[in-house]
């Protein structure tokens, strides 16, 4: 009896160490100039103290009765290394940590990919790679039914080894903003492969609206990832919205070809969703997926649709792909390098004032019918457009019985005149508007033209929710 006693008051007079999410570690890069969050977990009235390097006076509170402290610190500007102690009835110290710009990349397996998992220019990069202003958080794939607290994971240095497991076109994106701003670049790479966006988006806004829900009720089932709305948010994102990061961008948009009228309103609500948690209007920046002979006639041209219909979404953009694949039967292009830059070109036009250059692929503008032609404007191409071959490919030209036909075309500064021997009456105009096509339309600038089509005639994409 005196030995049962003698454990009840030892375990009731134990201390629990204090502890932190993994997020908030050695070698991590805090977002600049704004107001971050260091939390964790210690026992009920303990008081807790935070000593920043960069700041003259620590910061206490006391642990509340649900065993979870925080406080708030502000952040200077870029630099580094800083250290941060906390002090409860022990003592963490985390060292080597810098200030800078922390971008998440997130999305499916074109964001997944690494050196090591079939990235040719990235493993070609490797062994130049280190970066001593470079950091990366890999969080591992989980899935949960309820919002999580924590995620495993470290932050580590940018080197030969840590970047053959990270994100490639994470890594190219964060190397040319590190080269450019001159700042540390925080990393953090939350993707899994084959997801579908309906699982990174909080379940009861998956589940809002009619598109959203009908999406979400109709995700196949597959070995390679869940299909339930919102599990990877809650695994995976949940853990790390009190984690300030600059913007997001993100790589996905095959798994949802089951429903790609809805993907549209799908990414509005993913965006909202994401900015609203993390308490930022922060910008994201997207990726438009690739050419893949899938085998259907309008599903992919279809979900490219919806993507460019998203960058109606406000500090949005999208990059195209169509000229940076290198095997139309491998649904994972193997260079990720020209994708990762045009995303950062984004950033650095959009969000960090920089002079890039050109960076918005031309876009469809407006059609006029001329006789037996249809004059197609763009946007985005103030030089003009070019063709690389001898004729301009992937053009199709209807009349009224919604027929089409192959197109030729003629280049006149922004504008192109389409038309077909056959075609008397033309109404409608589509370019690279099928799953694999192989378009050589481009700006002078050399950026490839968006897929589009000038009709709304039905496709025929039905989606029948399950019962």
């Amino acid at each position: 009896m005196k030995k049962i006693l003698a454990l009840v008051l030892l375990a009731t007079t134990a201390w629990a160490n204090v502890t932190l999410p993994s997020v908030l570690n050695s070698n991590m890069v805090l977002q600049q100039q704004t107001e971050i969050m260091i939390w964790g977990w210690a026992d009920p009235t303990e008081k807790v103290t935070v000593s920043a390097s960069w700041e003259s006076q620590p910061v206490s509170t006391t642990c509340a009765d649900n065993a979870i402290w925080k406080v708030s610190l502000r952040t200077p500007k870029a630099g580094g290394p800083y250290t941060i102690t906390i002090n409860g009835y022990n003592k963490v110290e985390l060292t080597n940590i810098l200030i800078g710009e922390v971008w998440l990349c997130s999305g499916q397996s074109n964001m997944e990919m690494t050196a090591s998992g079939g990235a040719k220019d990235a493993r070609a990069e490797s062994p130049t790679a280190f970066n001593a202003n470079m950091r990366f958080f890999k969080i591992p794939k989980r899935a949960a039914d309820s919002p999580q607290v924590d995620v495993r994971g470290n932050w580590a240095v940018c080197d030969s080894l840590t970047m053959k497991y990270f994100s490639a076109v994470g890594y190219f994106f964060g190397k040319k903003l590190q080269n450019t701003l001159n700042v540390p670049i925080g990393l953090i790479d939350m993707s899994w492969g084959g997801s579908f966006m309906d699982s990174w988006v909080p379940e009861p806004i998956a589940m809002l609206y009619p598109e959203t829900r009908r999406s979400a009720q109709t995700m196949p089932k597959a070995p390679w990832a869940p299909n339930k709305p919102g599990v990877l948010y809650n695994g995976m994102a949940a853990p790390i919205t009190s984690f300030p990061i600059a913007g997001v961008i993100w790589y996905q948009g095959e798994a949802n070809r089951h429903d790609a009228p809805a993907y549209h309103k799908l990414t509005h609500a993913l965006v909202d969703a994401w900015r609203g948690v993390w308490q930022k209007d922060f910008p994201f920046y997207y990726v438009q997926i690739a050419p893949y002979t899938y085998g259907d006639k309008y599903q992919t041209a279809a979900t490219r649709e919806s993507q460019t219909k998203a960058m109606d979404i406000p500090k949005s953009g999208m990059i195209v792909t169509t000229d940076l694949v290198d095997n139309l039967k491998d649904i994972h292009p193997a260079y990720k390098k020209e994708v990762g830059n045009r995303l950062a070109n984004w950033a650095l036009a959009e969000t960090y004032g920089q002079n890039v250059g050109l960076y918005k692929s031309p876009q469809y503008r407006s059609m006029q019918v001329d006789g037996n032609k249809i004059r197609i404007t763009f946007d985005n191409a103030p030089n003009g457009l070019i063709a690389k071959g001898a004729d301009i490919a992937e053009l199709e030209i209807a009349e009224a019985d919604k027929v089409f036909s192959k197109a030729q075309a003629r280049i006149k500064g922004n504008t192109l005149e389409v038309w077909a021997e056959n075609i008397k009456n033309p109404v409608a105009v589509r370019f690279a508007f099928r799953d694999a096509p192989v378009p050589n339309l481009f700006s002078k600038e050399g950026l490839p033209v968006i897929p589009f089509r000038t009709d709304a005639w039905d496709l025929g994409l039905i989606s029948t929710p399950k019962p």
